[in-house]
C-alpha cells in the first residue's frame, strides 16, 4: 500500500506519468496502473449523512511487480472513518475527554471510539518511533514538544510538532492528521501501528498535502 493525495486527477496523472515509486525496500522501480481496489464507504466529519464511497486505485511495480493500493491521504488502512475525525477524537482524548463524550460529540458509536483509542494506546510506542525518524530529517525546523507521559497526548503533540515543521519547509499548512496519515503509511491505527522502516525514498512524499481536495 502507498499513500497518496487526496486529489485523484493529480495521483492519476503521476501514475501514468511512472513518477510514482515503489515502496517496496531494496526495489526502487515505478508503479504503473493495474485496475482498481475493492469500493467502500467512508464516513466525514458529518456521520453517516457525511459518508462517502471510495475506490483506491490499485498499481503495480515494473520492476519487482508486486501490487499496490495508492490510498489517499484522507483515509486510514481498514477504518471506515477519515482520518480527521478519528484525529479529532485523539485530540479531544489528550484533552481529558471520556469516549462516551467524545463519540457523542463526533456521533459515532461509544464501541468505535473506544476501539479508536485503545488502538492508538497499543501502537503509541511504535508511531513515535516512526514519527522521531522523520522528526529527525527536518533539523532545526522541527521544534520538539513538551514531553508528557501520556500516550495518546505524545502522539498528538509530536503529530502537531511534525504539522508546522513542515510548513515551515514548504510554506502554507496542512492537515496535521492527512500528515500523519502519510508518515505512518496509512497505518497509524494499523494492528502493529506502522512500519518502522522507510522506503528508499526516505521521509515519505508530504507534497501531496499540498495537492488539493477533489
Amino acid at each position: 500500500m502507498v499513500t497518496v493525495g487526496v486529489d485523484r486527477a493529480v495521483v492519476e496523472t503521476a501514475l501514468l506519468g511512472g513518477e510514482l515509486g515503489c515502496p517496496a525496500l531494496g526495489c526502487g522501480g515505478r508503479l504503473a496502473p493495474w485496475g482498481w481496489a475493492r469500493r467502500r464507504m467512508v464516513r466525514g466529519e458529518g456521520g453517516e449523512g457525511g459518508a462517502a464511497g471510495l475506490r483506491p486505485r490499485r498499481s503495480r511495480c515494473m520492476d519487482c511487480l508486486q501490487t499496490h493500493v495508492l490510498l489517499p491521504a484522507s483515509v486510514l488502512l481498514r477504518r471506515a472513518d477519515e482520518v480527521t475525525v478519528i484525529g479529532a477524537a485523539l485530540l479531544a482524548k489528550a484533552c481529558g475527554c471520556g469516549h462516551r463524550k467524545i463519540a457523542t460529540r463526533l456521533g459515532r458509536a461509544a464501541s468505535t471510539v473506544r476501539g479508536w483509542l485503545r488502538r492508538i494506546g497499543q501502537v503509541a510506542e511504535r508511531v513515535l518511533a516512526v514519527l522521531g525518524v522523520v522528526a529527525a530529517e527536518f533539523g532545526t525546523e522541527f521544534v520538539p514538544p513538551a514531553p508528557t507521559a501520556d500516550p495518546v497526548a505524545a502522539v498528538v503533540e509530536m503529530v502537531g510538532a511534525l504539522a508546522r515543521a513542515v510548513a515551515r519547509r514548504l510554506g502554507g499548512s496542512c492537515s496535521p492528521w492527512r500528515l500523519a496519515a502519510v508518515l505512518c503509511g496509512g497505518r497509524l491505527l494499523g494492528p502493529g501501528g506502522p512500519d518502522l522502516l522507510l522506503g528508499p525514498g526516505g521521509v515519505p512524499n508530504t507534497s501531496w498535502l499540498w495537492a488539493g481536495d477533489p
